[in-house]
């Protein structure tokens, strides 16, 4: 897969670059551990560790879509 410019992938999903780093200065500035913040996911509206992790845009995966900025960028060979 060809590097892209606005997301990455670390082996667990595709993430976004802007985003990733946005979250990582707001998370150096908490007093607690993630465990502390985020527990076990008992309720009905779980959250990921990372609302960076992008989705696919399309059924045929080609387009990458953060969900938190809504940047989008496509993956496909073209």
């Amino acid at each position: 897969m060809n590097e892209l410019k606005d997301f990455y992938n670390d082996g667990f999903g595709w993430s976004c670059r802007a985003c990733e780093s946005e979250l990582k200065a707001q998370n150096e500035t908490q007093k607690h551990s993630r465990l502390m913040r985020e527990g076990e996911a008992e309720s009905k509206n779980p959250r990921f560790s990372s609302s960076a992790l992008a989705k696919w845009a399309d059924a045929e995966r080609k387009t990458l879509v953060c969900p938190r900025c809504g940047i989008t960028e496509s993956a496909g060979k073209s």
